[in-house]
């Protein structure tokens, strides 16, 4: 447990460290170029370029957990059970369709380049395991603890808001920390329609055959995706005790 501390710590410094000053990593990636070609990615900030990333996951995913939350608690209602059909319909859209697809479709829909294609294809990406663990999460409370909530006089809300999704949080933490993962990955194609994330270091890299800035940018999402999910780890673990007790 200690160790897998120290190394995510330690990943966490090298990240920050590369970010703020790359060109003193120069020495590291020089070995991956050819014909004297820049080691390190310069034509935009690698720094900009992650938080950008990072703020494109955030909002897709943000979007997505309150749609897919939204939904999973209106199918458990008596009254939008019927809906359950459509909601799934509407979860699975996102899977159904690669990534690149939507890009492809939102592009024309939306009228233009840029940020907003990629939130619509991350967003639809995203909606599928919030929703199935929020379902499942809802759908498997104890019925003891239902009735239990009923007998000191909860109204439907209160028992959603103190009962229910306290003891679903963790689940639906564990959707979203997947969602999250998937989107920081899948984000880098964001920059095929000229959003601002860190697949444009990788384009740059493929078009120029400059194997370091595909690395730099392969690279930085790795570690994103392993920091960002461990935290989220360290959220479900806090949600679990808070749900015990």
């Amino acid at each position: 447990m200690k160790a897998g501390l120290v190394i995510r710590l330690a990943l966490l410094a090298l990240l920050v460290a590369f970010l703020a000053t790359p060109e003193s990593f120069a020495f590291v990636f020089q070995p991956f170029t050819k014909n004297g070609q820049p080691a390190i990615y310069t034509q935009n900030s690698l720094l900009n370029l992650t938080l950008s990333h990072l703020g494109i996951v955030a909002v897709a995913t943000l979007a997505a957990s309150i749609v897919a939350i939204g939904l999973a608690i209106l199918v458990t209602r008596p009254a939008g059970r019927e809906f359950l059909p459509l909601s799934r319909l509407i979860a699975n859209v996102g899977q159904t369709f690669p990534p690149v697809a939507v890009l492809a479709l939102a592009v024309p829909v939306l009228g233009r380049f840029g940020t907003e294609p990629t939130l619509v294809a991350l967003f639809l990406y995203g909606l599928l395991p919030i929703f199935e663990n929020a379902l499942t999460g809802l759908t498997t409370i104890s019925p003891q603890i239902e009735e239990s909530a009923r007998a000191t006089g909860m109204t439907e809300t209160q028992r959603l808001l103190r009962i229910e999704l306290p003891l679903v949080l963790p689940l639906i933490l564990a959707g979203v920390r997947l969602a999250v993962v998937i989107s920081i990955g899948t984000a880098t194609i964001g920059s095929t329609v000229a959003a601002s994330t860190l697949g444009e270091a990788i384009i740059a890299g493929l078009i120029n055959s400059n194997l370091a800035f595909v690395l730099q940018g392969g690279l930085i999402v790795a570690v994103l995706a392993v920091l960002v999910s461990d935290a989220f780890g360290v959220l479900e673990r806090w949600a679990v005790k808070r749900a015990g007790r």
